[in-house]
């Protein structure tokens, strides 16, 4: 086989476990994500807890990364602590560690199973958590498979003349062979593939141990590099923790590299096998960076806020006030199609809006923020303003001159200003009653019954994105799924109302005493998903999709 054939070959396999990590990653976030960070940012206050939480993450996302930037952006907010948050990216590094040890097994026989059993959720099913986790399970058997191939396509190398001479010329130029690793680690945008690439290929005799731990050293520097470059751009209060990791994991690194071509220890305890004696070499480099943050924790913290304050250009003694503009341009009235053009631009900037408000007003459940509260306040009186400015705007328009959809389209964006409006006030006057008055009183909810609240605004949220796209695409299939979840939503929220009562038989004092903000609660969030689901039904009647009434026939 030509040595193009075999390159292409193995640049395909690598690709598909690319993809497959990615596929898990984005599954993970999308059935699970609110749940995970509301998780997270409540026990991330004990260090103990954050180490374990964010192993746990990066074994669900499949990417140490991904914590990196979730861990970052709470810090950046003032959820959690800077150090707690570098105590959680430790735990990510050993979390994204022991992933590769368990796909380093023989799990040949998983891969049908999974694509299988993914395939026939994921098609038989209209539920989003069902379908993401039939995503899920088809991504781990193509991260499965992708090994597989990626040992097939390198098969022939043993018998290459040019792999021995790569393979010494590394061997001979270690520093070399340290950066490669981090540079190929930085454009895989995963430590996870590429720990896996260098074992599948020391598993076919083509690297020594040596040499392997030199490259996985390389892999830990190169993956310790991705998430400050992504944040660069970030306020600095972001960037503290991803410069932190950087600091630990990328100078523990070249430390680790340096003691290993000083001292040259035998490999032989890390395992009986080079795979092996690689896979063991990076847990034992993520565990001795752990134990080497813990005592240096706050001396880390302290240079990498120097850092960031180093790299970060002062702020402008009298910043320009930002003006926000309007697409609703008079002189587009005479012509139908471009109003409603217009009217469209500024009724997506309004969804937006409120997918902040919606956002935000579950983070003051958790912390009443004072500060956070006045902003809400003023981005209910922005959506009022923008809802008004835009029925006063399509009032102006000139109907008679409007084709049939036209005229459709113009009664859809009315119906959304009223919703969105609603909605607006649903969060305002009745939720964020309920964050002051669990605030005043000092009141908790039980750990099931925050978990049920959570999962349900997470959903609610899930539904308003979908809702909102569905605005500009008009796209039936969707319309009908956000249809099909309003109605599971309402199935879920009689199991939280059933599992809520039976806590308050039970006796739970914190039942007891949330049991109202709860339920009210539970109710507003329903009453939000259904005035959003509501915009989407013009789509299905033009579809003629959606019955006219829900009562049976007499």
């Amino acid at each position: 086989m030509s040595g193009s054939v075999v390159l292409l070959n193995l640049a395909g396999a690598v690709a598909l476990l690319l993809y497959a990590t990615r596929m898990v990653r984005t599954g993970v976030e999308r059935a699970y994500g609110e749940v995970l960070r509301q998780k997270l940012r409540s026990t991330m206050k004990n260090p103990l807890m954050a180490v374990i939480l964010g192993t746990a993450l990066a074994v669900a996302l499949q990417s140490s990364t991904a914590v990196t930037l979730l861990v970052s952006s709470f810090a950046g907010a003032g959820i959690v602590s800077g150090m707690a948050g570098q105590l959680a990216v430790r735990g990510a590094e050993i979390g994204s560690a022991l992933v590769v040890k368990v796909l380093s097994f023989d799990l040949s026989l998983l891969v049908p199973v999974c694509i299988a059993a993914g395939t026939g959720i994921f098609m038989t099913t209209e539920r989003r958590e069902w379908r993401q986790f039939g995503r899920i399970l088809v991504g781990i058997g193509l991260m499965l498979l992708s090994l597989e191939l990626i040992g097939q396509a390198s098969e022939p190398l043993r018998d290459s003349s040019l792999m021995p001479v790569i393979i010494n010329y590394f061997s001979g130029d270690p520093v070399t062979a340290y950066l490669l690793a981090a540079v190929v680690t930085w454009l895989f945008h995963s430590s996870i593939a590429g720990v896996l690439l260098i074992v599948q290929l020391a598993g076919r005799g083509l690297i020594p141990s040596d040499l392997g731990i030199v490259l996985v050293l390389g892999v830990n520097l190169g993956s310790s590099i991705i998430a400050p470059l992504l944040t660069r751009n970030a306020p600095p209060e972001v960037r503290v923790v991803p410069i932190g990791n950087l600091l630990m994991r990328g100078l523990g690194s070249l430390v680790m590299l340096t003691a290993f071509l000083t001292f040259k220890p035998s490999t032989a305890l890390l395992g009986s096998t080079v795979p092996d004696q690689i896979i063991n070499a990076h847990i034992l480099f993520n565990v001795l960076v752990l134990l080497a943050g813990i005592p240096f924790s706050k001396v880390v913290y302290r240079a990498s806020q120097a850092l960031v304050a180093l790299n970060t250009p002062p702020k402008p003694a009298e910043p320009l006030e930002m003006v926000e503009l309007s697409a609703l341009n008079e002189a587009d009235l005479g012509t139908p199609s471009q109003a409603l053009a217009n009217a469209t631009r500024e009724v997506v900037r309004v969804c937006e809006t409120v997918e902040i408000m919606l956002k935000t007003i579950f983070e003051l459940y958790e912390h009443a923020d004072h500060a956070k509260i006045k902003a809400l306040a003023a981005l209910d009186d922005r959506v009022d303003h923008k809802t008004a400015a835009i029925k006063l705007y399509l009032a102006k328009a000139t109907i008679q001159q409007m084709t049939e959809d036209e005229a459709l389209r113009y009664q859809e964006l009315l119906g959304a200003c009223v919703k969105l409006e609603q909605v607006g006030d649903i969060i305002v006057r009745n939720m964020l009653v309920h964050v002051q008055k669990k605030a005043q009183r000092k009141l908790e909810f039980t750990p099931e019954g925050w978990s049920e609240l959570a999962s349900f605004h997470a959903a609610v949220l899930a539904n308003a994105r979908l809702a909102f796209n569905i605005l500009i695409s008009r796209d039936p299939d969707s319309a009908r799924q956000l249809v099909v979840e309003k109605d599971r939503l309402r199935d879920f929220e009689k199991a939280t109302s059933t599992s809520h009562f039976e806590r308050l038989r039970e006796g739970a004092a914190k039942s007891v005493e949330t049991s109202t903000i709860h339920l009210d609660t539970i109710r507003d969030l329903k009453q939000i998903n259904s005035l959003l689901t509501s915009m989407v039904y013009p789509v299905l009647e033009g579809q003629g999709l959606l019955h006219k009434s829900r009562l049976k026939a007499s």
